[in-house]
């Protein structure tokens, strides 16, 4: 019997009034801890049973993080939450994944950049966390391991034991990173984000999330879902652990050809040297470093809030408490002007559609049934990836295949990539920080352009999951329309590449979490999680 395995991390103490409280203590949590808190969240789907030993010289010495199912690790498997490499069956969904005679589960041979970054620099990986199959939905509960239960307890069911607390959902695709930390299982998680999974389970869990600048950390070792989107982020409960953690992986990684040159990243950190010196003069002159005669801030209307308010439960309190931080910015310092950003999310769906292309290897023989010709390769693809598959990623699928036919492409790819250009060139017009990937970064500048933008990270608080694992037409919030709806907000950041930090501003009506975003341009990482520490610096 080998003896508990203690980590030193961040755990709230009992008193607190709910999970996701920002008042926590450092102590050291077992195993067991680790077990009894996931057997109630279904945060992690796989985790350490020995402690891996890590470098007391590094800068991360000390620090546990969680890794998203579809990062590759050496010493994890690696299921993207997916039947098709966890060895199941996609019909055992929502419970115990039933394995076929055959199959292993997918450990990937190498691990992801990201993943050799944090271990080089001391920090120990926990465990594996549970996301929507291959990155594809925003409530996670399209997974093979089941839905994520979110941690966080409202302050009206103080009385109810935390196990018996509501259900509802911790976000998506990243859900199981964000629970995670939130439930005080590791100091802070690795997610991904392609259109706001990163950013929508930070503000369901009360967490704060970072989605950096595209290109910035190494996609190497990543499970794609869209490689023109797709972004390695990070989970903690403060900007400062957020920005340590950021500090360690956002590095050039020549094996990833999409990751930002070091050129592109001089030009990026020279201008951003020159502009925070400024930023500090000012902080020591207010509480927040923003002063009224020049820097403003831009709040974009939230476009998705006016259209049937009574279907979304906690929309008026979201963007009550968003209006309350705005005002109180403005007293404080900040210059605020009002934007509006274009309703893109139906192009951005579709554009993720065209890039699918998952080359996912199957981990067993999974043969036709009896009397089904195993000798045409349509058959055994046919059979396998029903299988295999989950319905929202045979769905993504098909809807790719069609939108790349000869009829549908210049209607659906093509238009979806000017769409996606004007956005790029929207942004561009806003800040009145150059985008230094440009050829000519200056000439798009606007004399009223503003730093950051600031906008509610979710159209609502976090959803309520079925009471029935199989049924999500029993009443509850996380029905299949609403599912695509949730990451309206955040698609405009994903589609520009720009960073984008979630940091938590209070609780809504319901009393449950809502977050608030700061968008910067690209390769501002260090401005927008500067903000952030202001904004956090409220609560």
């Amino acid at each position: 019997m080998h003896p508990p395995i203690t980590r030193q991390i961040f755990v709230f103490a009992p008193s607190t009034r709910y999970l996701g409280s920002a008042i926590c203590q450092r102590r050291s949590i077992s195993a067991q801890a680790i077990h009894h808190l996931n057997d109630s969240v279904n945060a992690l789907t796989h985790t350490s049973k020995t402690p891996h030993t890590t470098r007391p010289d590094g800068m991360l010495h000390g620090m546990t993080i969680a890794i998203k199912d579809n990062i590759c690790t050496a010493s994890f498997p690696t299921s993207c939450s997916s039947a098709m490499l966890a060895g199941a069956s996609s019909s055992s969904r929502f419970v115990k994944p039933t394995k076929i005679h055959g199959c292993t589960e997918y450990t990937s041979p190498f691990d992801a950049t990201a993943v050799e970054l944090l271990q080089d620099a001391g920090a120990e990986i926990i465990g594996k966390a549970n996301c929507d199959e291959f990155g594809m939905g925003s409530l996670n509960v399209n997974s093979i391991r089941g839905p994520v239960v979110n941690p966080h307890q409202s302050p009206d069911a103080r009385d109810v034991p935390w196990t018996d607390r509501e259900r509802r959902s911790a976000g998506g695709s990243s859900g199981g990173s964000a629970a995670s930390v939130a439930a005080g299982m590791c100091t802070a998680a690795l997610g991904t984000d392609t259109g706001g999974s990163i950013r929508l389970p930070a503000s369901y869990c009360g967490v704060v999330g970072l989605k950096p600048s595209y290109g910035l950390v190494s996609r190497w070792g990543i499970v794609s879902f869209a490689d023109s989107l797709d972004c390695v982020g990070v989970f903690a409960k403060s900007v400062d652990t957020v920005k340590e953690v950021f500090g360690v992986i956002s590095v050039y990684d020549k094996r990833d050809p999409t990751t930002a040159s070091i050129d592109l990243r001089k030009r990026a950190s020279l201008h951003v040297e020159s502009y925070l010196p400024q930023m500090s003069s000012r902080v020591r002159a207010n509480s927040l470093g923003w002063s009224k005669d020049r820097d403003t801030t831009a709040s974009p209307l939230p476009y998705a809030m006016s259209s049937e308010p009574s279907k979304m439960p906690g929309r008026i309190s979201n963007l009550s408490l968003f209006q309350q931080r705005t005002t109180l910015l403005g007293s404080t310092g900040f210059s605020t002007v009002r934007s509006i950003l274009r309703p893109l999310h139906p192009t951005a769906c579709l554009e993720w559609a065209t890039v699918l292309t998952l080359p996912v290897p199957d981990r067993s023989p999974r043969p036709p049934p009896p009397g089904v010709s195993c000798s045409k390769p349509s058959n055994v693809y046919a059979h396998t990836r029903s299988v295999g598959f989950g319905r929202e990623v045979q769905k993504r699928i098909l809807l790719g295949t069609y939108a790349l036919t000869a009829d549908a492409f210049d209607n659906y790819f093509l238009q979806a990539q000017r769409v996606r250009a004007y956005v790029k060139a929207d942004f561009n017009k806003v800040f009145r920080h150059p985008c230094v990937y440009l050829a000519h970064p200056e000439a798009s500048l606007s004399a009223d352009g503003v730093d950051v933008l600031l906008h509610p990270s979710a159209i609502r608080t976090a959803p309520r999951l079925a009471s029935k694992q199989d049924d999500r037409s029993d009443g509850s919030d996380a029905s299949s329309l609403d599912e695509y709806l949730q990451d309206v907000m955040t698609v405009p950041a994903s589609l520009a590449g720009l960073p984008a930090l979630s940091v938590p501003i209070g609780l809504g009506e319901d009393g449950w979490p809502v977050g608030m975003s700061i968008v910067g341009q690209w390769g501002m990482d260090e401005l927008v999680l500067r903000v952030g520490q202001a904004i956090e610096s409220m609560r």
